[in-house]
């Protein structure tokens, strides 16, 4: 049986994340949560409260054990850019994307 968890809108740039949540993938949910919490990134702390969030739906919506789930998909999807503008010389204007990202954890028992 298959559980997951979105958390949308997070700022932080998707291939940042995709680092972190390549390191997840294939995992028990025990090791996933040691890795997130060893890993010194920002995006390791937003991804460990998505896969805490998958741990809880599973736990609570399908009455499955902690202890049977592997994470089977950690996606990292691009989210909409926020657009701003920096001064540069001679009156011109340096575009700066800030991007945002989708997480998606994915959790079975199989």
């Amino acid at each position: 049986m298959e559980v997951k968890a979105v958390t949308k809108y997070v700022r932080i740039s998707p291939e940042k994340a995709r680092q972190v949540a390549r390191l997840l993938q294939g995992k028990s949910v025990e090791e996933a949560l040691s890795i997130v919490e060893l890993v010194p990134r920002k995006a390791a702390r937003l991804l460990g409260k998505t896969l805490k969030s998958a741990v809880a739906n599973a736990e609570n919506n399908r009455n499955l054990n902690r202890a049977d789930l592997v994470v089977k998909e950690a996606l990292v999807g691009p989210g909409p850019v926020i657009k701003r503008f920096r001064t540069k010389a001679r009156g011109m204007a340096g575009r700066i994307l800030k991007r945002t990202s989708h997480f998606t954890v994915v959790l079975t028992n199989e």
